[in-house]
């Protein structure tokens, strides 16, 4: 059986793809009965979508590719700890298991900011793993938007030539 290592480094060359085309890179995997069912990444900026997250796209093509939208036996490895909306799709899924590699402290909801995964008010609550390869997912993303920040500051500096007398 492969690990939850394996099953994340599947879930960051996702997050890798992501980046490559200048999204957020975040990148998920599921798994069901030992198989990768799926497997998706942010492509929010891409497709000018709200919902365009890594795990919102990663469960619905598990759903078609199972034929349900019950994921019941289902294990989703993503890179960053799910935000709301990602959460509530989680939830309403009824995946089983949720393993994330970084937190994410500003809208973290499966236990850093908040924890809807195992909110006991709703029918169904998910197991949570957490920190799995945390540093090498983060590191994508501070890396990430060290490099925006970077590219932001040069354009503005050639806008700023550029309009020189």
């Amino acid at each position: 059986m492969k690990s939850d290592e394996w099953y994340m480094k599947a879930a960051i060359e996702e997050a890798k793809k992501a980046e490559a085309v200048q999204e957020v890179p975040i990148g998920a995997v599921i798994v069901h009965n030992g198989e990768v069912i799926a497997a998706a990444h942010n492509l929010r900026e891409t497709e000018q979508r709200a919902i365009a997250h890594a795990e919102i796209l990663a469960i619905d093509k598990a759903c078609q590719k199972l034929g349900t939208w019950r994921l019941e036996e289902a294990t989703l490895y993503v890179t960053l700890e799910p935000c709301p909306m990602c959460a509530g799709a989680i939830v309403l899924s009824r995946v089983k298991r949720v393993v994330f590699g970084a937190p994410d402290p500003k809208g973290g909801c499966a236990g850093t900011l908040m924890n809807l995964l195992q909110e006991e008010r709703f029918n169904h609550q998910v197991e949570v793993e957490d920190g799995v390869l945390r540093e090498e997912c983060g590191k994508l993303l501070s890396d990430f938007f060290r490099k925006l920040r970077e590219r932001k500051k040069s354009e503005r500096i050639s806008s700023k030539n550029l309009q020189l007398p």
